[in-house]
This record gives C-alpha cells, structure tokens and sequence, in this order.
C-alpha cells in the first residue's frame, strides 16, 4: 500500500541528537517542510502510525528502539511511505542491510545538509512520478477523443481513423498528456513521468517531442486543437472533445 499522503511536505524527523533535530527542523522547514521529530525509536514509530507524512528521516542508533527495527515495522505494514536513513554507520554492508529492508535512501554522519534537501527533492519525485504512472495505467485502456483514439492495452494510436506510428517516448507523453484532459503538465512533470530524468537540462527534450507530435496527430501542426501549449508552464491536453 502507498501511503496516500506520500506526495506531503510533511516530514518525520526521527533523532536523538537534539542538536541535530534543531538544525535539520530550521533548514528543512526553510524549505518549506513541515516536520515533527521524535527523539527515539518507539516514539518515532508511534508519531508514524498516528500522522500521515510524505517522507521518514530515520537515524539507525536510537534509544529504546533501533531504527532498522522502526523501518521493519513500517515495512511490514506493507507502507511505501520513502524513508531516508541516517547513520554514523558507513559500512557497505550496513547500506546494504539497510536498502535490503526497504530504505529509499542511505547518507553517512556526518553529511551536507544541502546534500540532504536535494536528496529528499529527489525522492518525493521519484514517488510522486510512481503513482503518476499508477494512475495513469488504471485508467480507460481506449481513450476516444474525438478525432484521436487510443488503445492503451495494444498501445496504438488512430487519428481519424487512421493509424499512427509513434516512437515509445512520443505514445508515453501523448497518453500521459491524453488521459488527463484540461490538467497542466509542466515540462519538469513530463520529464519525471515518460524519461525519469533529474536535470532541468532537458526540458527542450519535451518541447522537441511535442513537436514531433503535433505533425503526427495534428490537422493542422501550426494551429494545434488537441496538444496546446500553456505558456510559460508546459502542456495540456484539450477538454473540447469530452
């Protein structure tokens, strides 16, 4: 089960070094997070199960509890709700051990606090681009909108009739961008959903592909009805034709 919070700017800091805590808690919530702490492992575990967080920070040594036995409980649960080790244990096999039970993430004490924002950044993507896709594979298997038709389950596309060859990426962004009628994609959202890419260096990437895509599927490429651009923000699909 995802935890249906997991796109959440809330974060649970679980630590017991209140240094630490106070430092972490005064960068994070700059960031614009909200975090709640815990100064041991029961107490980290409690706060869990009783709130809804987007993400877990989880130091391994802690008082009463350790945190590989916290992030048992949280897996056993069956919980994708990422969580972020942090240890003064830099041992491979104790990234291994951690990763084996189910941490998304694994920094060594001491590290970069910056290092330590743009790896959270990274790993609420990561999980907002996963039920992106979810969604997007529960939906209709053939979208019929009105000049365009698409066949998810055989992964083929008609217009007017008329079928249509599209390399892989070009049917990933037209069926990501088709399935939701009327909603803005931005460029940096096209990126993680159809090439999972991190940089901001590729966003010409989608404006050639939509490109590409309007000769395709547009009667008219230089006046598009079905893709249209939302200027300064990205793409989105027509709503005219629901």
């Amino acid at each position: 089960m995802t935890n249906e919070h997991s796109g959440s700017k809330r974060l649970l800091l679980i630590e017991d070094d209140q240094e630490l805590i106070d430092l972490l808690s005064m960068h994070l919530q700059d960031e614009g997070y909200q975090v709640t702490a815990a100064a041991d492992g029961e107490a980290g575990l409690h706060a869990f199960q009783a709130g809804a967080f987007g993400l877990v920070i989880l130091d391994w040594m802690l008082p009463s509890m350790s945190g590989l036995d916290v992030l048992r409980e949280i897996r056993s649960r069956d919980i994708r709700t990422p969580v972020l080790m942090l240890t003064a244990r830099s041992e491979e096999a104790d990234k291994v051990l951690g990763l084996e039970l189910g941490c998304d993430d694994y920094m060594t004490k001491p590290f970069s606090v910056r290092e330590l924002a743009a790896r959270i950044k990274v790993l609420r993507r990561r999980i907002e681009r996963a039920e992106e896709l979810a969604r997007i594979a529960a939906g209709d298997q053939i979208l019929d909108l009105g000049p365009l038709k698409i066949d998810h389950g055989k992964r083929k596309v008609e217009v007017r009739g008329d079928p249509v060859q599209l390399t892989v990426k070009e049917y990933d962004l037209l069926h990501t961008l088709a399935a939701r009628p009327g909603r803005t994609f931005s460029r940096r959202q096209l990126l993680d959903i159809v090439w999972d890419q991190d940089s901001d260096i590729y966003e010409h990437t989608v404006n050639s592909h939509i490109n590409r895509l309007r000769n395709k599927v547009e009667e008219n490429p230089n006046r598009p009805r079905l893709i249209l651009t939302v200027w300064g923000i990205g793409y989105r699909f027509t709503e005219d034709h629901l």
